[in-house]
């Protein structure tokens, strides 16, 4: 079932045209990613399915239970209130029933009320408690908490202000809330942004749980790859819809290509023959050959109407690392290095050892010291212990994540001619290219470029360094899909050696010789690349959990609720007993009066009607005073228990 439908979509800005002939369904529960080149229109795409741009032409049609879910929907507004607190803002409706379950518990076990007013206030409790529990009452704190907890928040984070945390951190919020939020479609716009890889795991574990539809832009190819079943590629302001996760739709859309390409040829061919007919046709001059003439150009006509050009790949960036010279078979050795800033150690007894040639990655969770550990390594970080050695001949190359190092007043081709002076305006222009930087693009002020632009700028002064040994602190960052695999395919065929720390789990298992995970007691060596390092965790988990089997953990607050919740429906049941008993007896005494009444004695028919309607009554007086006696000792025994606590 089709829980929105797009009908040829256009948008364009002024005369620029965006998006062209855009048509889709998203199905029930499905799970797709929407890839495409930097600046192809997919942010534009998503702001047209929110409803914040209006397409030109065509329809966005959402079924009727769709619920769609995205970012800019959940900004934080209220900067006072808790990281945990701001979350729980999602779940405003069940904290209202909450408070109103509160308040009706309250009003039952205080005052008396009349049995009307009773019987009103226990219905609208038992109707209010089911909603509550069903709607996830019970549950939403601790799933709220372990949103936050799997995001990257620490216990301590969760109570800041909001107005305390980082751009990353309101981010994280953001998307919490949207997961949270109770969609059934999402709109997820490079959801992995600012998430660690533990936290990426986490939100692979939470939308390979989800029930609901969703659409993910990302440049993280490894994660499209887990979470993704079908491929839409935005190329050419249109879109084409491949069947399968990211790895799949390469595979598809290379044949695909193929397959134009060929059945490109195949028509040109097949028209130079036609027209070499036509030619021959010609050279005969008879007027029988003038129909055969005429025939075969219609055939030429009706071939170039379905003859289609395959569009080329988009433009990308394409380069080669390449070292001056050979260093020595020791790069870098580090031995018990520690690092504080004041209070405790970011981390301690890290020892290092890397070898010419070897890729080498480090991994760790935000905030671990990663990029000050290559600080450290650069000289530029004092350790509280422990000693560097570089090899012999190390010509050490660094491309930094904060992008820093950039001149924001310098142009794009001083940036590189300052540093280069002795090259030829030609050969400095000519390199720029390479990384896409053409024509009067060389002139623009390195502070106007954007996260992508100034990546390749400084993929560049990398390239032209020459270094053997090369530091890259989180390279994919800004680039879009395309670059990053430009950049795999140079890191691939460099010859020298590499230290790289990143996130990019794609790029680690394609290149990673062997993977160091960075913790506050040094730095564990696994051998292989990421999935091999994911191979050895397991095993490592597996037996840990075997040597020191634990007891499930209680969720407290949860197990309170459900204690509540039982407490609840046994009081609003013995409520109703009582009331049924009263009844019953009712009925017996009103009975009882009309057998004392000498004219109703006479009718002997109504007598026996009434004394086997007694008779029934008091049996049944008996099995509801067993139910309450049976319920009133449950209750007992749960008020005790939840007064013992959990």
């Amino acid at each position: 079932m089709a829980i929105l439908t797009v009908n040829n979509i256009q948008q364009s800005f002024g005369e620029e045209v965006i998006l062209q002939n855009i048509t889709f369904e998203m199905q029930k529960g499905e799970r797709v990613g929407l890839v495409g080149v930097n600046g192809s229109g997919k942010t534009t795409l998503f702001k047209v399915l929110t409803g914040e741009y209006t397409p030109d032409t065509g329809s966005v049609i959402f079924a009727k239970e769709t619920v769609l879910g995205y970012m800019e929907q959940h900004v934080c507004r209220d900067f006072h209130k808790t990281a945990f607190d701001e979350v729980m803002t999602v779940f405003a409706p069940l904290l209202r029933m909450e408070r109103e379950l509160e308040d009706l518990s309250a009003m039952l076990e205080g005052a008396s009320h009349p049995q009307e007013e009773m019987e009103r206030l226990i219905l609208r409790q038992t109707e209010l408690n089911d909603r509550f529990v069903d709607g996830g009452g019970l549950t939403c704190r601790s799933r709220a908490r372990s949103a936050l907890l799997g995001l990257g928040f620490t216990e301590d984070q969760l109570q800041n202000k909001v107005g305390v945390l980082s751009g990353g951190q309101k981010a994280k919020l953001q998307l919490a809330k949207m997961l949270l939020g109770g969609a059934n479609l999402l709109l997820l716009d490079e959801p992995t942004n600012h998430l660690d890889i533990q936290a990426v795991e986490w939100l692979e574990d939470f939308l390979k749980s989800y029930n609901g539809a969703y659409i993910v832009i990302s440049h993280d190819r490894y994660f499209l790859d887990k979470v993704t079943e079908r491929t839409l590629e935005m190329e050419g302001k249109t879109l084409t819809s491949y069947k399968g996760n990211y790895s799949r739709y390469l595979e598809l859309r290379a044949e695909h290509r193929l397959a134009m390409q060929r059945v490109y040829e195949n028509t040109q061919k097949e028209i130079a023959r036609i027209e070499g007919i036509i030619e021959q046709q010609r050279r005969w001059n008879q007027e029988r050959n003038y129909v055969t003439i005429a025939s075969k150009q219609k055939q030429i006509d009706r071939l170039e109407a379905t003859l289609e050009r395959p569009e080329d790949d988009p433009e990308s960036i394409r380069f080669q690392f390449k070292a001056s010279r050979r260093g020595g078979n020791d790069v870098l050795t580090a031995q018990d290095l520690s690092l504080s800033f004041g209070g405790p150690p970011l981390f301690q007894h890290v020892d290092l050892e890397i070898k010419h040639g070897e890729k080498v990655f480090l991994i760790g969770p935000n905030g671990c010291g990663k990029t000050s550990l290559f600080k450290i390594l650069l000289g530029q970080y004092a350790p509280d212990s422990g000693l560097v050695r570089l090899g012999s001949a190390i010509d050490v190359g660094y491309y930094e994540q904060s992008q820093l190092s950039l001149h924001d007043e310098k142009t794009v081709i001083d940036e590189i001619w300052d540093l280069h002076p002795q090259m030829t305006q030609t050969q400095v222009r000519s390199a720029l290219a390479v990384f896409l930087f053409k024509g009067e693009d060389v002139f623009k002020p390195v502070g106007a470029l954007s996260g992508g632009e100034r990546a390749r700028v400084l993929l560049l002064k990398l390239m032209l360094s020459k270094a053997n040994f090369l530091l890259l602190d989180e390279p994919t960052n800004h680039l879009d899909i395309g670059s990053c695999e430009a950049l795999e395919d140079a890191l691939s065929g460099y010859d020298g050696t590499l230290f790289v720390v990143s996130h990019d789990r794609y790029l680690i298992n394609k290149l990673a010789d062997k993977v160091y995970v960075l913790g506050k007691e040094g730095a564990k060596l696994y051998l292989g690349n990421y999935d091999s390092y994911l191979e050895q965790r397991e095993k490592e988990q597996a037996t840990a959990e075997e040597q020191n089997p634990q007891q499930p953990k209680v969720n407290l607050y949860k197990l309170r609720k459900e204690r509540e919740a039982n407490l609840r429906k046994r009081r609003t049941a013995l409520s109703r007993l009582e009331g049924e008993i009263e009844e019953n007896d009712r009925k017996i005494k009103e009975l009882e009066s009309k057998l004392e009444d000498p004219e109703f004695a006479a009718d002997y028919e109504g007598v026996v009607a009434a004394s086997e309607e007694i008779s029934q009554l008091h049996q049944r007086a008996e099995e509801l005073l067993l139910e309450w006696t049976q319920l009133s000792e449950e209750l007992e025994q749960l008020e005790e228990e939840s007064q013992e606590g959990c």
